[in-house]
């Protein structure tokens, strides 16, 4: 008799699945959870801890003194030493060019072709070089006027009162109009002389009822620049471009039947500071005019915002650099502290809602940071501006700004939520490293270093790096408008950014908000 037997299964036996992973939640007895309270307590908390307190006085004080010392140094003697030009808005301006010109009264038009543009001594002509037609209010420099021209590198381009720029439909046209009908020009552009396209229609702030009428050749100086690790160089000099001009038409009401040249704005020969010779003492513009009625003009100088001016109201704000090390200390410790001492268990425990704490935390430290840092920065430019005018920085050169104009209310208040966004961005990244010497570093290293950084690598790389990081809301600083008709060397050190002011405060925003909502993911996760 046989008897069989059933071996034991070979098939591997499946693992339990693990059980599904659950935020932490405290087994201690919550309290009221209402989010008024719970501000007023992470209030009443910052206002208890006299450390913080103090950090942020030094903050404010800090930012006061060093905008201040840095005002005392800077020293300008534009007014003694420069030609100032002002446009009928009173913008600092250039306003140099070569003019052939008639007097035109009432309503009328200028009609030219321009053959082309050219450097001195057959070189590439700038950029912005222009030659074109123009009705001008008189020739004074910084007088009101609206000109249509061609350019080297922009096409055609329509401009008016040094700082409006019109850009053509075409970048092939050279024949140019420009009509006057009461106090509005139009400019046209036309590849043939036959079909006409109309570029825009404009008012000039100041136009008489006789005004110049005419044809013009500018080309802004020639600048070379060259920066590398550790050092930045700049060489300038005087340009010069010729231009062809023919089939010149003026129609409308002319008491003068010949065309007269002048040098608008050029420099007197006797000027002691003009150097006696080299590339940087102005050649006087030439006409040549031949018999079938064509002109060729010669000239130098520029029709253009002046954008070499100091930047006065980003110079009085050298202390929010400072304060912003301070704010970073201030946003990291208000977090940082609590867990340092244990005292978030109580916090997370009194109100279980993590989310709701951190917000109230936000809204604390960002108020205080931006109430400090708004007294701060209104007092730093009171005080700096009152400085640098004794040191030089006054009309006519430089604008005497209050503080409600211009571009200053936005610097003022801007410098504030710099530094009440600093302060946040701690905050999150506290919340994420719960390590007070990790965050300041981390946000340090965002924010500071970018700044220093960008004055010693090349040109190209600092701008980017100011670009992509938290420094580019300093640009919210700047005081200067930088038109994009005027080719200018934007450099960190002069306190020139590459991004607009609300942009560059907008990146700082950007990763404010992005480390925010990593640290609520992180504080909804993890355990206190």
């Amino acid at each position: 008799m046989t008897s069989s037997s059933t071996p034991p299964s070979l098939t591997p036996s499946t693992p339990p699945a693990p059980a599904p992973r659950t935020p932490y939640k405290s087994q201690l007895q919550p309290g009221r959870d209402g989010f008024v309270r719970l501000l007023r307590a992470e209030w009443s908390k910052f206002w208890t801890v006299r450390s913080w307190l103090l950090v942020l006085v030094l903050a404010a004080a800090a930012t006061v003194v060093i905008s201040q010392l840095g005002a005392s140094g800077a020293v300008n003697d534009s007014n003694g030493q420069v030609r100032i030009v002002s446009a009928p808005d009173g913008t600092r301006v250039n306003d140099t060019f070569r003019l052939v010109h008639r007097p035109l009264t009432g309503d009328g038009s200028v009609t030219v072709q321009v053959s082309g543009i050219e450097g001195h001594e057959g070189r590439t002509p700038e950029p912005w070089a222009k030659a074109g037609v123009i009705v001008k209010s008189s020739t004074k420099p910084g007088s009101s006027y609206v000109a249509l021209m061609v350019t080297p590198d922009h096409g055609v381009r329509m401009q008016w009162d040094f700082t409006h720029d019109e850009k053509g439909s075409s970048a092939g046209a050279r024949w140019l109009r420009l009509t006057r009908s009461g106090q509005e020009l139009t400019g046209y552009e036309s590849p043939d002389g036959r079909e006409w396209t109309k570029i825009a229609t404009v008012r000039p702030a100041d136009l008489p009822k006789t005004a110049r009428a005419g044809l013009f050749v500018a080309t802004p100086a020639h600048t070379t620049l060259r920066r590398s690790f550790g050092g930045t160089s700049a060489t300038a000099g005087i340009a010069t471009a010729t231009a062809a001009f023919g089939h010149v038409e003026l129609r409308g009401d002319s008491a003068r039947p010949s065309w007269t040249s002048t040098d608008v704005g050029a420099p007197d020969p006797d000027d002691p500071n003009l150097p006696e010779s080299g590339p940087a003492r102005p050649i006087p513009g030439s006409t040549k005019v031949t018999g079938d009625g064509a002109f060729t003009l010669t000239g130098q100088g520029d029709i253009a915002p002046d954008q070499t001016g100091g930047d006065t109201v980003q110079m009085s704000f050298q202390g929010v650099f400072v304060g912003v090390l301070f704010m970073v200390a201030l946003g990291a410790l208000f977090i940082t502290a609590e867990y340092k001492r244990g005292m978030i268990r109580t916090t997370f425990t009194a109100s279980p809602r993590r989310g709701q704490v951190l917000a109230a935390k936000v809204l604390v430290i960002g108020g205080v940071t931006f109430a400090a840092g708004l007294v701060a920065a209104a007092l730093a430019f009171s005080l700096a501006q009152d400085t640098l005018r004794s040191n030089g920085f006054e009309p006519p050169a430089f604008p005497d700004l209050s503080m409600l104009e211009g571009a200053v209310p936005r610097a003022v208040v801007g410098s504030a939520l710099l530094l009440s966004l600093v302060a946040v961005l701690a905050l999150a990244v506290g919340t994420l490293l719960r390590s007070s010497a990790g965050a300041i570093t981390v946000v340090v290293v965002l924010v500071i270093l970018p700044q220093i950084l960008a004055f010693a690598l090349p040109l190209p790389a600092g701008e980017w790096l100011l670009r992509l990081t938290p420094a580019a809301a300093f640009a919210i600083q700047q005081g200067v408008t930088y038109y994009p008709q005027v080719d200018h060397n934007c450099l960190p050190e002069s306190g020139c950014y590459p991004m607009a002011p609300w942009n560059g405060l907008a990146v700082l925003g950007v990763y404010a908000a992005v480390a925010l909502a990593l640290a609520l993911w992180r504080l909804r996760r993890r355990d206190a």
